[in-house]
């Protein structure tokens, strides 16, 4: 059953007209939960309680389905003024980006132009920038796209998902480049030739790429709301006697924010990954896709209106 409701979702999430209602009649539904709201000035909001709260914070103006320039413009506009007004408030906040919205679909030279935009801006405001990881036919054109531009620009990292068969290969490749990436699990529906369809397996594979990636004495994002992955992480530290300094756990905005919380009072930094934008249905969809009890929350929150 769950995973039938996970393939449902998933199969959502990438449906165009459902994507330009949700953009039409605004965030309902139970979505508020997940996503800090339609404008910078929303999201600057919660970036401030959170940081309140001991709570570091990487923000993502969403996006999907861009396939033409000035959409892909338009996107990276978007990710120069969330620059900005982090720059200018003082905020504990960086951002992340898909490739997609900044025009991968489009060209090479788009992309790369927004992305050489972006970076500058950053370089000025002191803000770090992550390359999200998309889906597994976007997987190898991402990873090469972040080698191109991390020897001009130390202010920029990637994610590696653990569910793939290459990233043991990715993760050898990209040692050299002393890369800060941010481990996750993967969020996409993939067939089993690329990657591993049992949970096991990508748990196992998950706790190697942490041990690999920090052994080798780079920075490490552990993207995780998994209690085993969690502990896991807290012991090899503790055996290998590896500084705080040198890692971080990552947390969705809206799920689990006691554990958030718990970890940042045990002293580990805690970054919470806040979502914003009009385009946020199928971001929306992947968080009901990941776990059951996400659904239950937002049926109840329907219910109550």
């Amino acid at each position: 059953m769950e995973q039938t409701m996970r393939s449902f979702f998933l199969f959502l999430s990438k449906n165009k007209m459902l994507t330009k209602l949700a953009k039409r009649y605004g965030l309902r539904f139970g979505a508020r939960r997940f996503v800090a709201g339609e404008t910078i000035d929303l999201a600057i909001d919660v970036i401030k309680r959170l940081n309140a709260n001991g709570l570091k914070v990487t923000i993502d103006y969403l996006g999907e389905f861009v396939d033409n320039e000035r959409e892909a413009n338009e996107m990276a506009d978007q990710c120069i003024e969330a620059i900005r007004a982090i720059g200018c408030e003082g905020l504990d906040s960086q951002i992340s980006l898909k490739l997609t919205s900044m025009g991968l679909d489009v060209s090479s030279d788009v992309v790369l132009q927004n992305m050489h935009r972006i970076l500058q801006e950053a370089k000025e405001h002191n803000v770090f920038v992550t390359i999200d990881m998309e889906d597994y036919k976007r997987c190898g054109r991402t990873i090469n796209i972040f080698k191109e531009l991390k020897p001009k620009y130390s202010h920029v990292g990637t994610v590696i998902q653990a569910y793939l068969y290459r990233t043991e290969q990715d993760m050898i490749n990209l040692n050299p480049y002393a890369p800060n990436l941010r481990l996750v699990k993967g969020a996409y529906k993939e067939p089993a030739d690329v990657a591993f369809p049992d949970k096991t397996d990508v748990d196992e594979n998950f706790k190697k790429i942490i041990k690999t990636h920090l052994l080798n004495g780079h920075y490490t994002a552990v993207a995780t709301h998994d209690d085993n992955i969690i502990e896991y992480t807290k012991q090899l530290v503790a055996k290998h006697n590896i500084s705080k300094e040198q890692f971080e756990f990552q947390m969705l905005y809206g799920i689990r924010p006691e554990k958030q919380e718990q970890l940042a009072r045990e002293g580990y930094t805690m970054r919470v990954y806040v979502p914003y934008g009009t385009d946020w249905y199928g971001y929306f969809m992947r968080r009901l896709a990941e776990r059951p009890a996400n659904v239950s929350f937002v049926l109840k929150g329907i219910v109550k209106k």
